[in-house]
């Protein structure tokens, strides 16, 4: 069973949580810039050929002979998007990657959903595998949590880009993007990452490892297998080669790091061994300590 009886308990005691610490934040995410109609008035711009005269500021036009129009700022539903990595990497580890990120996924639609807010999934690996459409309501995490029983890994490589390619096409509206995933993604994480951030969407990573990807006890003749493709490849590892390989998976850790730091990303990596409400509160604290 992927959830555990409690599942449920401990998220309610997480969105409990949450709503202290994102609730600034969420609601000035949810003010966006409408003309004419509104909540609070923002301020003025210039009047362009063909805008509506109702919107006109007749007191300004009165005194100084400007024609502005007056904007409004109007809250709206946050829509929260989760993508996650169903790719056949993340099926490594005891217990998988996977089955933690599925817990965080739920876990963090339910946040979302306890908010008020507007949750949609998206499940990828080579491309969007499957998804669930945009919903909202605390009684539909039980069919979330189905929704995420019934996915596995799959795949033949991770394609971080064109799952986020697909969202955009299906009309997705700019709010919070969630990836979890491990970013092996030999297209280059920073590409999908990169779309998402074009089209304005504020975007977090967690990204997920297993104790042994980062030290590996491996040394001599070894058979290994790419869990994505299943090629195998007899090899005979060495001290020097055990040394690169540790290096090269800093430097991919170091480079995500970088890059979120860089665009101002939220960012959380964490070993696939940890419990998911840990990880969430340890992300509210590093939220919290940064406001």
């Amino acid at each position: 069973m992927l959830f555990p009886p409690d599942f449920l308990t401990r998220v309610e005691y997480l969105s409990i949580i949450s709503k202290r610490v994102f609730r600034g934040q969420l609601l000035a995410q949810r003010r966006t810039m409408q003309m004419g109609s509104g909540i609070e008035f923002s301020d003025h711009r210039e009047y362009n050929n063909g805008d509506d005269l109702r919107y006109l500021d007749w007191n300004i036009y009165a005194r100084h002979g400007d024609l502005l129009l007056k904007r409004f700022q109007e809250e709206q539903d946050l829509h929260v998007y989760l993508l996650l990595d169903c790719s056949r990497s993340m099926g490594f580890g005891n217990p998988a990657k996977f089955d933690l990120a599925r817990h965080l996924v739920a876990a963090l639609a339910y946040i979302a959903l306890a908010d008020l807010d507007r949750i949609g999934i998206v499940a990828y690996a080579d491309g969007i595998i499957a998804e669930l459409p945009v919903t909202r309501g605390k009684a539909r995490i039980l069919p979330i949590m189905k929704f995420l029983e019934d996915l596995s890994t799959t795949g033949q490589d991770t394609n971080l880009e064109k799952a986020v390619q697909g969202l955009l096409h299906r009309g997705a509206r700019t709010g919070l993007a969630v990836v979890v995933s491990d970013l092996f993604d030999e297209h280059g994480f920073q590409r999908g990452l990169d779309q998402l951030r074009y089209r304005r969407f504020d975007a977090h990573v967690i990204q997920l490892h297993d104790p042994k990807e980062a030290d590996p006890a491996l040394l001599g003749d070894a058979e290994l297998v790419d869990i994505e493709s299943e090629s195998v490849r007899k090899v005979t590892v060495t001290e020097r080669n055990l040394k690169m390989y540790k290096e090269l998976f800093q430097q991919h850790q170091a480079a995500v790091r970088e890059y979120c730091n860089t665009y101002s990303l939220g960012c959380t990596q964490s070993p696939s061994v940890v419990r998911f409400d840990d990880l969430i509160m340890r992300m509210m604290r590093e939220t919290g300590a940064g406001r």
